[in-house]
């Protein structure tokens, strides 16, 4: 036989196209798992004008990327049998249904074109947070995939923490969706005692953002053997809390504390016996220590927002309150001392011309205080009247605008628009603002919305509506839960929190089977953050939030991909009749 016919075959020459092929999901995926946190909310045009929801840069790329996966799909080239497809299917069926209840049987969604638009339009939003998921999933196809996707995550958990920065101290823009104006693009800056919210729409996403990052952080800084990775991650996962901490966001902090139990504790019960107990309390000691210590010099905005939840406990508030005292003077005095120390120059930024601080939004009326400014902002000077109580969370009280009637001495009614003192309820009073708003309208309009429909719910965008032909230019209920039940129903909350109870299924699976550290950490950390994220939801509409939905739906592909490489579930087969069609 010739030599040369011994001789193993030559290696294709690289081609760059067939690379591209075989990777483009994983590059577009990388790209918006970074792109969507970083990307301030600028939007690109309005699908509705009347609306406040705009249509943005993330919003077509994401398009464009999911059409390339739908192609890939096609040319069976990726992966994408999963079963959280079954769940996203049964829940789009079902938003479909509700939709189509609220238009044809209910009549809450009068056959108008606005109204009929604004409907569909929540209702494609969340097929396309869900759509991430899928880019995802079919992008990880090795272990390799998986180190890239976690290192472009922590590196954008930086990147915010360094825009946030520049917020807090340098005047950096702030784009905003507060309010229908806002969200036109309108250039903010911070003033001092406003709250951190780095890229994204509000303080409150971004601290939601950060529930599910920092737990998926700090496993893999327990979990990975490397010197330089558990360094890398553990940076990120600091820098994160303090970030977290300058949102003044009480729900999700309390979410990420929750969060960061889980972490420890199921990080330590996978060692050896002789080892856990160890483990528990060193790195238990570590972590909320030294958040703790983070919370102390940092948190003085955040401790007065957490003081508003035990007010209506005496003992504990006179506790807290002369605990707080203390810690405000020791950092007042540190601060002062280090001051004194030291002759260096100091350079004071100058806020940018063009722009709008938070303070003038609150003057103008465009901005509400309690969204933006915290207790320990200096108080502005109209005050009350001394009989007026306000809620802790209210510092001003300007009066409210309303068109009073009023007769002539001929008899005509006039309209005149007149400033009248504002009221506050019981819930208001006693709770605060914030929460009195909830109790007293968002839930009760939440659960009204769900009686007009157990089964599908009142319909997307519905549930601020006083009457069926009005058109709201936001909605809102703060609390995911109560907004799930009132738009869609029971079948709605079953299939689209049956998609969480799925990941965090899975993550258990992973945790009790697979041998692989990666695995193991990607577990640990996807399950505590859900349950972050679900307490997060109580108070918050989390899962409304493209910033939060595409991060936690990408981040889940991410998990369930490398579960099923390693196993830990077998890939879900297509039902028969379904191979019988594909083949024809």
């Amino acid at each position: 036989m010739p030599l040369f016919m011994l001789q193993p075959p030559s290696p294709k020459p690289f081609s760059f196209l067939h690379w591209l092929d075989n990777n483009i999901l994983l590059i577009l995926g990388g790209f918006l798992l970074a792109f969507i946190p970083l990307w301030p909310k600028i939007p690109l045009f309005s699908p509705i004008e009347q609306y406040i929801v705009r249509v943005r840069i993330e919003d077509v790329v994401l398009l464009f990327t999911v059409v390339v996966w739908f192609v890939q799909v096609i040319r069976k080239k990726v992966k994408w049998q999963s079963y959280m497809f079954w769940f996203v299917l049964a829940y789009a069926i079902v938003g479909l249904l509700s939709t189509l209840s609220a238009m044809f049987i209910t009549k809450t969604v009068p056959l108008q074109q606005l109204h009929v638009e604004k409907t569909v339009l929540n209702y494609f939003r969340y097929l396309e947070y869900f759509s991430f998921f899928f880019v995802l999933f079919s992008a990880v196809k090795s272990k390799k995939d998986l180190w890239l996707l976690l290192g472009i995550f922590g590196v954008t958990v930086i990147a915010i923490t360094v825009y946030g920065y520049g917020q807090k101290y340098w005047y950096w823009p702030v784009y905003s969706t507060m309010n229908r104006e806002f969200s036109k693009g309108v250039r903010l800056y911070l003033t001092p005692h406003a709250r951190v919210q780095s890229t994204f729409a509000g303080h409150y996403d971004m601290a939601a953002f950060l529930v599910i990052a920092l737990p998926l952080l700090l496993a893999f800084a327990f979990e990975v053997k490397n010197r330089f990775l558990k360094i890398f991650f553990h940076v990120c996962f600091w820098v994160g809390t303090w970030l977290i901490i300058m949102s003044a966001a009480r729900s999700s902090f309390i979410g990420y504390l929750a969060a960061l139990v889980f972490v420890v504790f199921f990080s330590s019960i996978q060692l050896p016996s002789s080892k856990r107990l160890r483990f528990l309390i060193s790195r238990g000691i570590f972590v909320f220590g030294l958040a703790g210590i983070m919370f102390v010099v940092f948190g003085a905005d955040l401790s007065d927002r957490l003081n508003q939840v035990i007010d209506s406990n005496q003992k504990i508030h006179d506790t807290f309150h002369g605990l707080n005292k203390q810690r405000k003077e020791l950092i007042a005095a540190i601060l002062h001392q280090q001051n004194s120390d030291t002759n260096a120059p100091t350079t004071t930024p100058t806020p940018p011309p063009g722009a709008m601080s938070t303070d003038q939004a609150i003057s103008m009326g465009i901005l509400s205080p309690t969204d933006e400014v915290p207790e320990t902002a200096p108080k502005p000077t109209p005050v009350p009247a001394p009989t007026t109580k306000l809620p802790a969370d209210v510092y001003s009280n300007p009066p409210d605008i309303q068109l009073v009637a009023s007769k002539s001495a001929n008899g005509t009614t006039h309209y005149e628009l007149q400033e009248v003192p504002r009221t506050y309820s019981a819930n208001a009073i006693k709770y605060g603002l914030s929460m009195g708003i909830r109790l007293d309208t968002l839930w009760p309009n939440a659960i009204k919305g769900f009686l007009v429909n157990p089964l599908l719910g009142k319909g997307y965008a519905t549930l601020n509506k006083t009457s069926n032909d009005q058109f709201t230019e936001a909605d809102s209920t703060d609390g995911n839960f109560f907004r799930t039940l009132g738009e869609t129903g029971l079948l709605g909350f079953i299939t689209f929190y049956g998609c969480v109870a799925l990941v965090m299924w899975v993550a258990i699976k992973g945790y009790r089977k697979s041998a692989d550290l990666w695995e193991k950490a990607l577990s640990v950390g996807m399950f505590s953050a859900s349950i972050g994220l679900l307490l997060n939801a109580i108070y918050i509409d989390v899962f409304a939030s493209s910033k939060v939905a595409l991060t936690y739906w990408g981040m889940a592909g991410v998990f369930l991909s490398y579960s099923m490489l390693n196993k830990v579930i077998p890939t879900p087969q297509l039902p028969s009749v379904v191979k019988k069609h594909a083949k024809k």
